[in-house]
């Protein structure tokens, strides 16, 4: 009953934040609360041997997830030196209308590879999007219209690899974490004017997106940061925990999962961790209820299925595991060289797993092995964007083009 009451608490937060939104929508970064789970799919009674191609248009490069609201996808891209948020119809592709903004920068040699963003996700909340730009800029935009409602300067000292963090709103709050490693800021801005409501300057940003968890009682912001895991205070931005977190590869990328009244904590060459966080009087701390090194996340995030972690762990060139999230124990891996990254989501007992070569993997829940049900090819380029499922629809970003799949 307690892990129970502690995901209906999760929930609640999460709905609350995107309370204009339909069971059909993919309002912001994992959906409508920021955990992978589709929470409308219309599962086939057998499964076809391919899906159903209805439009795909250049939209413009970078990662950032398909935004879907009403009969609307957003789209933050970059064409050129600018940054640009679309909006398209979801059934034609065509475009409503388009808002650009000159953002310049360079690219650090490290991150040739991946390009130039955004790797962002915008967030729609109450009648506004809010994106954050590969330099830092964060801006809010009215989704009828696409005009820009405020806008922040880009910080003096962008972070190493740039930003990949989506934005959180939480009530009249847009949540953040902006500027370099020596000068960045998690901060709240007031979604109306973008006056900082807190900030806490604690340490610099990481690329996961922060996630709203209530722990002990209290309502705080989760989110990794360059060197530390944190929680803050949601209401004040005060620091309220902190744990000594690094990867080899500078920071982490992944979003923090709640599972019952435990944090799942992971990174590269960081195993898996799930640990609690109490009140100790007036302070807090957290305490390790059971960690694995048999299996690890670098930059795909897991999704839960009856106390299951689904995950493609980066050991063994690219493995997928199920682990008990109970115990920490490993109940099974697939065979190595699977994919260097996926985009993982879940709907009901299934799992879709949408790989950086372009293959989208459905898997069955199953506690004793990998289970694959089908595969599909739904791109000629390399993908690093999470996609959208609403109902039959699958909508998937591959380097600049938008494409609409069903499943027939």
């Amino acid at each position: 009953m307690q892990q129970v009451r502690w995901t209906i608490v999760l929930c609640t937060l999460v709905l609350a934040i995107t309370s204009s939104a339909t069971p059909q929508d993919w309002p912001q970064w994992r959906g409508p609360n920021r955990d992978g789970v589709v929470t409308s799919f219309d599962a086939p009674a057998i499964w076809p041997d391919a899906l159903t191609a209805h439009w795909a248009v250049e939209v413009g490069l970078g990662y950032a997830t398909p935004v879907l609201v009403d009969d609307q996808i957003f789209m933050f891209t970059r064409q050129g030196n600018d940054e640009v948020l679309s909006a398209l119809d979801a059934a034609s592709g065509t475009v409503v209308w388009r808002t650009a903004y000159p953002a310049p920068f360079e690219m650090a040699r490290a991150t040739f590879q991946h390009g130039p963003g955004p790797k962002s996700t915008p967030t729609f909340a109450d009648g506004r999007l809010f994106t954050l730009g590969m330099s830092g800029i964060v801006t809010a935009f009215e989704a009828d219209t696409g005009r820009t409602l405020w806008q922040t300067e880009p910080p003096p000292v962008e972070p190493l690899y740039h930003t990949a963090m989506s934005p959180l709103v939480d009530g009249d709050r847009v949540i953040v974490h902006v500027g370099g490693h020596d000068d960045g800021a998690l901060t709240a801005f007031d979604v109306a004017t973008g006056a900082a409501r807190w900030r806490w300057a604690g340490d610099g940003p990481a690329y996961g997106s922060p996630m709203l968890f209530q722990l002990d009682g209290l309502r705080q912001i989760v989110t990794f940061t360059q060197e530390n895991m944190v929680g803050v205070s949601a209401d004040t931005g005060a620091l309220l925990w902190r744990r000594p977190f690094t990867t080899p590869s500078t920071t982490t990328s992944q979003t923090p999962i709640l599972y019952g009244d435990t944090v799942i904590q992971a990174g590269r060459a960081n195993g898996i961790t799930a640990f609690r966080v109490e009140r100790d009087g007036d302070a807090w701390r957290t305490e390790d209820v059971w960690r694995t090194t048999d299996v690890s996340l670098h930059m795909t995030n897991g999704v839960v299925v009856d106390g299951v972690l689904y995950g493609l762990s980066h050991l063994n060139s690219g493995q997928y595991f199920g682990l008990d999230l109970n115990t920490g124990r490993v109940l099974w891996t697939s065979a190595p060289r699977q994919a260097e990254n996926a985009a993982m989501l879940r709907a009901g007992n299934l799992v879709f797993s949408l790989q950086d070569d372009a293959n989208l993997l459905v898997l069955r829940h199953n506690r004793d092995r990998f289970d694959p049900i089908e595969r599909y090819t739904v791109a000629d380029s390399t993908i690093w964007a999470q996609p959208t499922i609403a109902g039959s629809r699958i909508f998937v970003k591959d380097v600049s083009t938008l494409a609409l799949w069903t499943v027939n």
